[in-house]
């Protein structure tokens, strides 16, 4: 569950007096998502979403991910579009918080991708860089693997209760990265968290890209070792897989529109273990942090020891391929 802030009454005054929205009908919390509060408000107009940032997002942030969905929505890439409010300001005040409306986006996620999925997808992560290299914007990326150090570090010995020596494996894999990654690939605004839940598909057809809130500035290639992660392995028991039919046609998908040179292919394996890492550090922190009370699913993290684990027993960019 992902509503951490509860709004009344109070609240949905202050959004009807403060957006040209009309009147509200009706609105409902989203139980999706674990880093912000998010509400479905339904007005005679249409259908918009509420998000409440919570204390992961740093403020600072805010207008970047608005000028950002902004731009790519007025060239032509399907995503929520943040509505102004009548003062024109894209952010607002709510029980002190910092929050905005955007465009509802029609469809849901899907449970799994297939192969063909797989190559729609990838196919508008392409458009979505090539629209993202004509907004001037600038977001540093504060997970990058060159920056995971201070993740790392706040990783204590009790994680090798998950799993014997994984915080000692973890470190050597960090060291290992910060030595190989690669200084001159090809960069952009990225989308940096496209997992499942993140891509809408509407009658059975891609729609759209939701939940910005991780974008930046990092190589363009690097999103696609996200997607080779999250949405490209198959789990059977405990097992997990990589499924080289989705991971074939994700990249051919995405070369449909912008082709991958000689350095990001040579590199591909370095970025697929990076990414593999910066989501696996992410759920130790949350598995040991999160409080056991709290509304939210822990991620398991021995989902990414075992997807780290396959990249570090390949190197080359043929074996991403059928």
């Amino acid at each position: 569950m992902a509503v951490y802030t509860k709004i009344n009454q109070t609240e949905i005054q202050i959004i009807e007096n403060k957006f040209n929205i009309g009147k509200i009908l009706g609105f409902s919390g989203i139980k999706k998502g674990i880093e912000n509060t998010n509400y479905l408000i339904k007005t005679k107009r249409g259908k918009y979403i509420l998000t409440i940032f919570e204390k992961r997002v740093n403020g600072r942030d805010l207008p970047f991910f608005m000028r950002l969905m902004y731009g790519l929505s007025k060239l032509k890439i399907k995503c929520p579009e943040p509505v102004r409010s009548i003062n024109g300001k894209y952010l607002i005040k709510l029980k002190n918080k910092n929050a905005c409306i955007v465009s509802f986006l029609n469809g849901k996620d899907k449970k799994t991708l297939s192969p063909k999925d797989c190559y729609i997808v990838g196919k508008n992560i392409a458009k979505l860089h090539n629209a993202s290299k004509k907004l001037r914007l600038y977001r540093k990326n504060a997970l990058a693997v060159p920056e995971l150090n201070k993740l790392l570090f706040s990783i204590n010995k009790r994680i090798d209760k998950v799993q014997n020596n994984i915080l000692s494996n973890m470190k050597n894999e960090y060291n290992f990265l910060r030595k190989s990654w690669p200084k001159n690939l090809n960069s952009g605004i990225i989308h940096c968290d496209l997992f499942i839940d993140n891509i809408f598909f509407y009658k059975k057809k891609y729609y759209g890209f939701i939940d910005f809130y991780f974008s930046a500035n990092d190589f363009l290639a690097y999103e696609i070792s996200i997607c080779i992660n999250a949405l490209c392995f198959n789990k059977k028991g405990r097992k997990y897989f990589l499924n080289k039919s989705k991971s074939t046609n994700l990249i051919k998908g995405y070369e449909s529109i912008r082709k991958l040179n000689n350095n990001e292919k040579k590199h591909f394996n370095i970025l697929c273990r990076g990414s593999a890492l910066r989501y696996l550090l992410t759920r130790a922190y949350d598995y040991l942090n999160t409080p056991k009370d709290a509304y939210i699913k822990i991620k398991d993290p021995r989902e990414y020891i075992q997807k780290l684990k396959y990249h570090q027993n390949i190197n080359s960019f043929e074996d991403y391929l059928k």
